[in-house]
């Protein structure tokens, strides 16, 4: 019975694609096109699944050339299989979906569906009460001096007992390093400590990766597989029957829950509060399967987002020399007190941080470029209409693009293309960069914005502040090649195969921030 279920899928997936070559040959032979500007190419019931299913391993930058060619910024697409999409990249738009009309725009059951294996009815999966009641419950948490100092303290310990001793190990054996594999066992480890309380050791490279990362990789993946399926039926077809790819997302879902479970049980044995997120809410009262679903949560956007926005701005600042000397020079100011030359090293605190300016800058410039997560969706509850005149229909699938936005000319100038920090400064404050300008959350909703604003943002730029400024005070990190690296989107994206670098210690009389 289980091979004939299975073949009967097989024989689906093999009528499918022949069906499209069908399709595709009519095209050739001048079937009949209804496409106008920013629209792909459309055909009667099957809608733009041709032209969706060619780009489906360049979905962000066909979206992208599609919004360039709009004249509102706005794209509408159709096709058999999938919900109709709305995608946007006009500010306006986004500003109505994420806080004019915000109660029209939820996630929605598809976009939940997705990811519900993985996160459950954490706070990033779910709408309406239960999402308000968990955003109280950790903005309160996130807003408290003492999680800041925590994570603060934690950033101290891992930077000077692990990274930075791999990266001296790195420069004297001269071995490649792919960094952006070191920045993301990093970021695990951090996270962890942060929100878990426990210390998974991932930069110790002489250790094997524990079962819960590994399987927190394979389960982000194959869940990301899903939100960009040409036929939504396929996956949900094949999690039915538990084969294939969701036969293995269950298996690792169940290591993710099962891991978390352990730690909770653990947590709540010993009794003691300690200063990360799950003894917080353990001893505020919350159930396990509350506790265990919100802690996954906060691990998944704490983990890859800034892994890989550090990732991006490391290449970007390896093509722009002068770039990171000005970084390095405000790094080296903050720590002596104005000037350049660093004569006593000493950890960073949360005040030296908050004066890094240019240091955001870049940070910003490189995630406008590179957004760690380069589109998010919502569902339309009811009808309505976009204030760029776009009508929306219940059911629809809204998506903004972050990515596609850093690319609008209309938003950012001619120079959109450009790695250019300078831009994040008012005219005022450019020379000496003390001024940062304040750019909309709606045109740079890297963080999301409105009500369900990312609660973690200040806690990423300390981190990424932090780490940048630790590394580059103390090393020299170069590319190895010079191909252009290739930004692969998931549930967060990441630069395909790694960022391959070799290190060396930097000279003269930039030194090491710690000791």
């Amino acid at each position: 019975m289980f091979l004939s279920l299975l073949q009967f899928v097989s024989l689906g997936v093999l009528l499918f694609s022949l069906f499209l070559s069908f399709i595709q040959r009519s095209h050739s032979a001048g079937y009949r096109k209804l496409s106008s500007i920013g629209v792909p190419q459309s055909y009667p019931v099957i809608g733009c699944l041709i032209s969706f299913y060619k780009n489906r391993r360049r979905l962000l930058d066909w979206y992208t050339d599609l919004l360039s060619e709009s004249p509102t910024q706005t794209i509408v697409l159709s096709r058999l299989g999938a919900r109709r999409t709305i995608v946007t990249a006009n500010p306006d738009n986004v500003e109505y979906m994420l806080k004019t009309n915000f109660n029209n725009y939820p996630k929605g059951k598809p976009f939940t569906e997705i990811l519900g294996d993985l996160l459950g009815r954490g706070i990033f999966n779910v709408d309406g009460e239960l999402w308000n009641t968990q955003r109280k419950l950790a903005s309160h948490e996130f807003s408290t001096r003492s999680l800041r100092e925590f994570v603060v303290k934690t950033l101290e310990d891992e930077v000077k007992n692990r990274l930075v001793p791999l990266l001296e190990w790195a420069a004297e054996s001269e071995r490649v390093l792919d960094l952006q594999d070191v920045l993301k066992r990093f970021a695990f480890d951090t996270v962890c400590n942060v929100s878990l309380g426990i210390d998974p050791s991932c930069l110790d490279l002489s250790r094997p990766l524990p079962a819960l990362v590994k399987a927190f990789d394979r389960a982000s993946e194959i869940t990301a597989t899903r939100g960009v399926a040409p036929v939504y039926a396929v996956w949900k077809m094949k999690r039915a029957l538990n084969v294939g790819s969701e036969k293995k997302l269950k298996e690792a879902v169940g290591v993710v829950h099962a891991s978390v479970a352990d730690i909770i049980q653990t947590k709540k044995l010993v009794a003691v509060e300690n200063g990360d997120l799950l003894s917080r809410l353990l001893w505020a009262g919350h159930g396990d399967e509350v506790v265990r679903d919100m802690v996954i949560s906060f691990i998944m956007a704490g983990r890859d987002t800034t892994s890989a926005a550090m990732t991006w701005l490391f290449w970007l600042l390896s093509q722009h020399p002068g770039i990171e000397k000005q970084i390095l020079d405000e790094v080296m100011s903050v720590l002596n007190n104005g000037s350049t030359q660093l004569t006593q090293f000493r950890p960073l605190d949360y005040e030296d941080l908050k004066e890094m300016k240019y240091m955001n800058a870049c940070l910003c410039e490189s995630m406008r470029l590179y957004p760690p997560v380069a589109w998010d969706s919502k569902h339309a509850c009811v009808d309505d209409v976009l204030p760029d005149g776009t009508p929306v229909y219940k059911g629809d699938r809204v998506t903004y693009c972050p990515y596609g936005m850093g690319r609008m000319e209309e938003l950012w100038g001619r120079d959109r293309f450009e790695f250019k920090p300078d831009r994040w400064f008012g005219e005022a404050g450019k020379e000496g960069h003390g001024v940062l300008r304040m750019v909309s959350p709606y045109k740079f909703p890297v963080f999301q914005a409105g009500p369900r604003v990312c609660l973690g943002k200040e806690m990423a730029f300390i981190q990424m502040k932090y780490v940048v400024a630790s590394i580059l005070s103390r090393f020299e990190i170069r590319p190895v090649g010079s191909d252009q690296p290739v930004f692969v989107p998931l549930l967060t994206a990441h630069m395909a195969g790694g960022f391959k670098v070799t290190v060396r210690k930097r000279s003269g009389n930039n030194g090491s921030l710690v000791d």
